[in-house]
């Protein structure tokens, strides 16, 4: 068995890959290690990259499903008793995995990691994160992010930088870095792939809690994450929207659903109108993209990107093959 497994998905991600899985490898440390990237059928030589380059690494190629989909058509041929979930558009830049490993083993309550993550120029990204609802969704369609004090209760993200250096409690962390212990994973089940992206890492951890794990930010590795490359995108904004209500379908009450949807809704209303910008031309385009975002909510719209075929592992996934 080795000690850790990391999936990585492309997607037509061969320009990331490199530099991606060059500080995986640099920054192993004295563990076991497979390493496995999840091919969705892209056509820019991802195969090819990794065979060439990284000959220790795995290629698993599957049907572009979505990410949920093709992390678990990975996981299912892994046997490690830790599993890192990792974005392609990252990279290691401090600490290793053998150390992190570590610092979980010596933590067995521990189901799901998050670590320090920062963005191409340097800033400190706040990936720590408290479930959605529907008082969190009303605060931060109110802009509570911008408020010079906001209780945790007004909003998903933990904003106080200060805290991430440090070991932190957290409902859930950004799906860009899921180190998830094997255990939890088989007892809360492997990510649900109705989510064809986005609220997957939501969904899980919530499950991983149910199961009676904790989840926790752990400041001992840093990584970069370039997000948010291509600024406010309507598709991305609308996918969002789109499977957020597919979490609250799944775990709130139809109440907490109806509040949750009005919350999302004055949000993305106030944006169209709104919309703030110093350039004319880039007003204009984001009112168009926050208006896509509402005809989604509304449900005139469907999921922007395709969703999952009806066969697909939903949580859980019972005896995965290895190999």
């Amino acid at each position: 068995m080795h000690d850790l497994a990391i999936i990585t998905i492309s997607t037509n991600e061969a320009d990331w890959l490199r530099p991606c899985l060059s500080t995986i490898f640099e920054k192993k440390g004295d563990i076991s290690l497979d390493v496995v990237v999840a091919d969705n059928m892209s056509t820019d030589g991802t195969r090819e990259l990794v065979e060439t380059e990284f000959p220790e690494a795995r290629v698993v190629t599957c049907a572009n499903h979505g990410f949920s989909h093709a992390n678990n058509r990975a996981l299912m041929t892994c046997d490690a008793r830790w599993v890192l979930f990792i974005n392609p558009d990252t990279e290691i830049v401090d600490g290793t995995f053998a150390d992190l490993i570590r610092e979980a083993d010596a933590r067995p309550e521990l189901g799901l990691i998050g670590v320090r993550q920062i963005l191409a120029d340097g800033a400190l990204h706040p990936t720590v994160r408290y479930f959605p609802n529907a008082l969190r969704a009303l605060g931060e369609a109110l802009g509570s992010e911008r408020w010079p004090w906001r209780g945790r209760q007004l909003g998903e993200r933990e904003l106080d930088l200060s805290l991430y250096e440090r070991e932190l409690e957290c409902d859930w962390t950004s799906g860009s870095f899921l180190f998830t212990r094997r255990e939890a994973l088989e007892s809360a089940g492997f990510l649900d792939e109705r989510f064809f992206i986005y609220s997957e890492e939501t969904d899980l951890c919530l499950r991983i809690k149910k199961a009676g794990w904790r989840i926790a930010h752990l400041p001992s590795m840093t990584i970069i994450h370039h997000a948010g490359k291509a600024g406010v995108k309507a598709k991305s904004e609308a996918q969002d929207v789109y499977t957020r209500m597919q979490y609250a379908r799944k775990h709130f009450s139809p109440a907490h659903r109806a509040l949750y949807w009005l919350a999302l809704a004055l949000r993305y209303g106030l944006r169209a109108v709104l919309a703030p910008a110093a350039e004319p031309a880039e007003r204009r385009r984001l009112r168009g993209a926050y208006r896509f975002v509402l005809e989604t909510l509304l449900g005139r719209r469907g999921a922007p990107y395709q969703d999952p075929p009806p066969t697909a592992v939903r949580t859980r996934q019972a005896s995965p093959p290895t190999g």
